[in-house]
Order: C-alpha cells, then sequence, then structure tokens
C-alpha cells in the first residue's frame, strides 16, 4: 500500500474517491432515516435504497461509453451532473414530496454506476495488474474507514439541521472530486471504433463474464450474497426498531460499528488474498456474513455490535476479491462493458431483494429474514470452496487473448486499448 501512495496520480484518485463516498455515504444514511421520521415506516425508508439499485440496472449500454472515451474527462462530468442532480432534494418538505427523493435516488443509482465503472477502468489503466489486489485493498479500507465518520456525520447533521447541510455538503464534495481529477496526469488513448454490430457490443461484457469460468462462478457466488444483503436494507430498521428497542437514528451507530469492521477487513484483503486466492477471500466473507445475520436475530447489543462488525470485514473481502478478479482477467478495452454488466447481473436481484425484503417486514418475522440471508450466505461460501477453479493463482495481467469472451474485432486490439 506504502509503493502505491507514493504515486501522486494514485493518491489524488483515492482522495477524490474517499472525499465523494464521505458525502455520499453521510446524505444517503441520512435519507432512510429522514424518510422513517416522515413516514414511520421501515418499508418506506428500504425502499430509499431500491430506487438508487432500479438506477444502477438503467446503465448497462454506458460501459460501452466507458470503453470508448478517456476516463478522466468522462469522471469530471459525471461528477458535475451527479453535483446538480442532488439538488431538488432541497425541495423535499413532507411525506408528499418523497417522489422527489425517490426520483433523485433513481438517477443517483444510474449515474453512480457509470462513474464506478469508468473508475474501475481508469485503475486498471493507472495501476499495475500484480498490485490491483493491494490498490482495491487500499481503497476499499479508505472507504469502508468513512463508515466511522459518515452515519454519525448524516445522522446527527440531519437531527440537528434537516438535510439541507448534508445536501450542499454532497455537491461541494462532487466539486472537489473534479478539481482533483483535473490535475491528475493519465496517458490515455481512445480505443479505436468496433466494426462489431452494435448488439454484440452492448452484450461483451456479460458474455466475456459467462466465459471465464473463474469470474463467472465468483459473479454466482455473489449474487446470492447479495440478495441477503438486499434483504437487510430493510431488515436493519427493524434489527434496530424491533430487535434492540432502539430510535431509527441508532442505525448510525450499528453502521459506524460496521465501519470498524470494514477498515480491518480492507487492512488484511490484500494479504489474505495473496495466502488463499480471490475465490476463497470471497468465501471467507460470505461465512462471517452469515455468522453476522445469525447473531442479529437474538435482542442484545453484545452481540448486534460484533455482527455489523463481521459484516463490516465481509464486505471489502468480497468486493476486494471480486474485483481483483474481474481486472486481471478482463481486457482494458472490455473493462467498462464487463464493469456495467457486473453491476447490473449484481444489481437485478438486489433490486429484487430490497423491494421483496419490504414486502415480507410487513408479514414476516425479521428473525426468520436473517436465518434466511444466512443460508444464502452460507450456500455462496460453500460452492466457492469447492470449486476448482477458485484454487488457481490469478493472471500476471488481463489480455484480449486470455480465456475469450467475445470474439475481438481487429479494430478492438488490445493495442487498441484505453491504457496508462
Amino acid at each position: 500500500m506504502r509503493e502505491l501512495l507514493t504515486q501522486r496520480t494514485v493518491r489524488l484518485f483515492i482522495a477524490g474517491q474517499v472525499l465523494s463516498t464521505l458525502g455520499d455515504s453521510s446524505l444517503w444514511i441520512a435519507i432512510g432515516i429522514w424518510i422513517k421520521l416522515l413516514t414511520g415506516s421501515s418499508s418506506a425508508a428500504g425502499l430509499a435504497f431500491f430506487a438508487v439499485i432500479v438506477g444502477t440496472m438503467c446503465s448497462p449500454a454506458a460501459g460501452l461509453v466507458v470503453d470508448r472515451v478517456r476516463r478522466r474527462p468522462l469522471l469530471i462530468c459525471l461528477n458535475l451532473a451527479t453535483a446538480v442532480l442532488v439538488l431538488p432534494l432541497l425541495l423535499v418538505h413532507g411525506r408528499s414530496d418523497l417522489w422527489i427523493c425517490y426520483a433523485v435516488l433513481a438517477g443517483y443509482g444510474f449515474l453512480s454506476g457509470l462513474i464506478g465503472s469508468a473508475e474501475t477502468a481508469l485503475m486498471q489503466a493507472m495501476v499495475p495488474a500484480e498490485q490491483l489486489g493491494a490498490a482495491n485493498g487500499l481503497q476499499q479500507t479508505l472507504l469502508q474507514g468513512l463508515r466511522l465518520v459518515a452515519p454519525l456525520l448524516g445522522a446527527g447533521l440531519l437531527t440537528a439541521f434537516g438535510i439541507a447541510p448534508l445536501v450542499l455538503g454532497d455537491v461541494a464534495t462532487f466539486l472537489a472530486g473534479v478539481l482533483l481529477l483535473s490535475l491528475m496526469r493519465v496517458d490515455e488513448k481512445v480505443a479505436e471504433r468496433s466494426r462489431e454490430p452494435l448488439g454484440r457490443q452492448l452484450t461483451a461484457g456479460v458474455r466475456h463474464i459467462v466465459a471465464v469460468p473463474v469470474l463467472r462462478q465468483l459473479v454466482f457466488a455473489t449474487v446470492l450474497a447479495v440478495v441477503a444483503f438486499g434483504c437487510s436494507e430493510t431488515v436493519m430498521f427493524a434489527v434496530v426498531g424491533q430487535g434492540l428497542h432502539r430510535p431509527p437514528g441508532f442505525l448510525g451507530l450499528l453502521f459506524s460499528a460496521q465501519g470498524i469492521g470494514g477498515v480491518a477487513g480492507g487492512l488484511v484483503a490484500a494479504a489474505v488474498l495473496r495466502r488463499t486466492g480471490a475465490g476463497r477471500l470471497v468465501a471467507l466473507g460470505l461465512a462471517a456474513a452469515a455468522v453476522a445475520f445469525l447473531l442479529l436475530t437474538l435482542p442484545s447489543l453484545f452481540t448486534a455490535v460484533p455482527a455489523v462488525v463481521l459484516i463490516g470485514v465481509s464486505l471489502p473481502w468480497v468486493i476486494v476479491g471480486l474485483m481483483t478478479v474481474m481486472q486481471q482477467n478482463t481486457p482494458p478495452e472490455l473493462m467498462g462493458r464487463a464493469d456495467t454488466a457486473l453491476n447490473v447481473l449484481i444489481s437485478a436481484p438486489q433490486a429484487a431483494a430490497i423491494g421483496a425484503g419490504a414486502a415480507l417486514l410487513a408479514v414476516v418475522d425479521f428473525r426468520l429474514m436473517l436465518a434466511g440471508m444466512a443460508a444464502l450466505m452460507a450456500l455462496g461460501g460453500g460452492y466457492l470452496a469447492t470449486r476448482r477453479e477458485q484454487r488457481a493463482p490469478a493472471p500476471e495481467a488481463a489480455t484480449a487473448d486470455a480465456e475469450p469472451g467475445p470474439e475481438p474485432d481487429p479494430a478492438d486490439r488490445p493495442g487498441a486499448a484505453l491504457g496508462s
């Protein structure tokens, strides 16, 4: 990690992500609590997260844009657009205005999916393949660490001053991100236009994921996990209110405890990945989450706090393992489409799980839901632990003629790809 931080471009890139995530996390956590306070409904609060996921499902074609333009200028434009997007939240004053919240959150989901794909592709261009695990671990350590302050900041400012300071603060972090991106110097080359039919270009990311066994298996296990995590977006409100008998704002404290686990998990993720491989790192993360969900069925802070810490540990392990395999097994000219395809493959079941979780919570005891979520995590972890491909060493670097996705077009050769 120290070696990565000696690079000025990497420092600017990570600083921009940290600032943006601080603003986003504070605001979006506060919005869930805000909706709960306005409506008294855990289901309505959970639908805020559902709106974000629905937005991300609308961006698969955006991956083609990421693969055909320079990523740094694209990120500058996207950050400016998102800064403008969140401003209508200032117009929300009562329950009748909730549609504005959901509309903004859906738009944010779309833009954040595009931003995330561009950032993933830009990191692949900046960082050597053998350092991607360390880079992803560093990124997750810092981003998960924001859970220590963002929930308290969001809940505290919301309680004291309302939503306006959080909206304006989020706008400021996007503008700061634009400034940092402007200071970066990355040698990017625009890929040559492909002669493939548009349909094949748009589906290239999905076909690549399906064609690479190690990636396909990780995505399958992750889909099982995100169904459980999707249900947890709503269930956590019930854990706080019905299980722990605390007010909605207490959720911010639990998210901070989750941040402690996230920092710890991110710090050791790269080291564990080197010793176990990405597949087993993800499997260990899923096992930790399974134990955590079972602990949350108990009505005690003495078990709830360790449980959310374990969830915090599990998240960077799953993300670092999956993203490292994705970056190491995907050619640069396909990275944007592969990442947006991954977002859709994950977001669709997650959106369904959030919606189903919000509905089930009205008729099913939240402890039964937690038990089912733990079973899904255990199933995904067990599946990965038994796959031979997940024990294979990671490739040194992604190449276009590695285990193939779509058949490459001559105009889409690796030499024409975006690179550093």
